[in-house]
């Protein structure tokens, strides 16, 4: 600021005030100043005015995988409305690890953010510590629980899971099997269904595939089935996915061994990506409308930050079982 200010001709001090409270500044001065910053390319520090003014405008947010449409499409969403309303978005990758969450959630508050989203609702103790003690807004997303943070935008993991094996059980199935990669949400789908299905059909022995935490792939998708057909036996039935990767890494592989999709193998998938209406046959899948979400969650930081009443600590938003070819 002090070269600012001697290419202004005006004090740091003045060049000080122009930056947090420009109607103070005359007009004359005022255009010297900015001229200068577009000279040098003078980035003011805004961390150092929050510390004065206690607002950053900045939000950030922890997501498992910046690359994934789910997680992309859901900050689209939650970001477009908080940009309408001066606040901007920092973005950090956990890659589905408790403990990087960890560390980039002290990383993050170091910056000092007016709140913070978080994916899921399962976070080590020490985070929740961090959180609690920040004292700002947590909205925690794509999953719902009755003793968030602060409150948490989703919809039950388990339920979707659960409502998927009655509607295959209502079509007709009468064996099943589970794909699923290793996070914890996914696990809960998997298990929802497990065990609603082997209620119904009185079968508890449903082979059940499972990953590593992390995202879910075409290639995991193929090795699942040839798992199931080759160490399981499995056929004759339809297989729930945790993730439409997965599903249609099975239909590439049921494709391949000249298995018919739906009368050999039905398969389930979740997300409705792009993709899911246009695969070979169309995947049957869970939609959750990943937009919605979004604003959801950025509606109910903002009634935080405007010190309205209080929003519902949890809103559900639901899921919706898309019934196509595949199954």
């Amino acid at each position: 600021m002090a070269t600012i200010g001697k290419l202004a001709g005006v004090s740091q001090v003045t060049v000080s005030r122009a930056l947090s409270n420009p109607e103070k500044v005359s007009a004359a001065a005022m255009e010297r100043i900015q001229e200068a910053i577009r000279v040098t390319g003078f980035v003011p520090n805004a961390l150092a005015g929050a510390l004065a003014s206690r607002k950053s405008c900045l939000i950030t947010a922890l997501v498992p995988s910046i690359t994934n449409v789910v997680y992309s499409s859901l900050l689209h969403g939650f970001s477009e409305i908080m940009r309408a309303e001066g606040y901007q978005l920092m973005v950090s990758e956990t890659g589905f690890s408790p403990e990087t969450e960890e560390a980039l959630i002290f990383t993050h508050l170091s910056r000092r953010p007016d709140g913070i989203l978080l994916t899921g609702i399962h976070h080590s103790a020490t985070a929740r510590r961090m959180l609690l003690g920040a004292g700002i807004p947590v909205v925690e997303f794509w999953d719902i629980t009755e003793s968030p943070i602060d409150c948490c935008v989703g919809f039950s993991h388990t339920e979707s899971g659960r409502h998927t094996a009655e509607m295959a059980h209502g079509w007709g199935y009468r064996r099943a099997a589970t794909v699923a990669a290793g996070d914890q949400r996914a696990l809960r789908r998997r298990d929802g269904f497990r065990n609603r299905f082997a209620e119904l059909s009185g079968h508890a022995d449903i082979p059940a595939i499972t990953g590593e935490a992390g995202p879910a792939s075409l290639q995991s998708g193929r090795a699942a089935l040839a798992a199931l057909i080759e160490d399981h036996g499995f056929s004759g039935g339809v297989i729930q996915c945790s993730s439409d990767q997965s599903a249609l890494g099975i239909l590439t592989e049921a494709r391949i061994r000249g298995l018919r999709v739906p009368q050999d193998v039905a398969v389930i998938g979740f997300g409705d990506q792009d993709y899911a209406a246009f695969t070979d046959p169309p995947l049957t899948t869970v939609k959750v409308d990943r937009d919605r979400l979004g604003r959801a969650a950025a509606r109910a930081m903002l009634t935080r930050f405007r010190g309205e009443s209080d929003p519902d600590r949890v809103t559900d938003i639901g899921f919706e079982l898309l019934r196509r070819a595949s199954a």
